[in-house]
């Protein structure tokens, strides 16, 4: 086993929190926090965090006309391929639909 030494400047008060973290946690669960932490931010400076489900279905949905939305759902079999090809759940893909369906009725 290994001893690790770490020093970063902290100010004092996330040096208490860290030193309270560091001392409570197990090691695994230090460095999988580590990893996500490391992860997200590589992500997000990197410009390609994907944004949860919600703002998914708005980003989708939002701008669409009535004629927009009846082409899609007209086209659907091609839309769940793309939607796929995305990466996006078929729980996600879903909620768009109704999301279109919900603009044909409203507009």
């Amino acid at each position: 086993m290994k001893i690790v030494e770490v020093s970063i400047k902290v100010s004092d008060e996330a040096y208490e929190e860290f030193l309270v973290y560091l001392k409570s946690l197990p090691v695994n669960m230090i460095l999988f926090g580590l990893r996500f932490a490391h992860k997200r931010y590589v992500a997000e400076t990197g410009g390609y965090l994907f944004p949860g489900r919600k703002s998914i279905i708005k980003k989708e949905t939002d701008m669409l006309s009535k004629e927009q939305a009846q082409w899609r759902l007209d086209n659907w079999k091609k839309m769940i391929a793309n939607y796929r090809e995305k990466g996006y759940s078929y729980p996600t893909i879903s909620r768009i639909k109704k999301k279109i369906e919900n603009i044909i009725l409203i507009k």
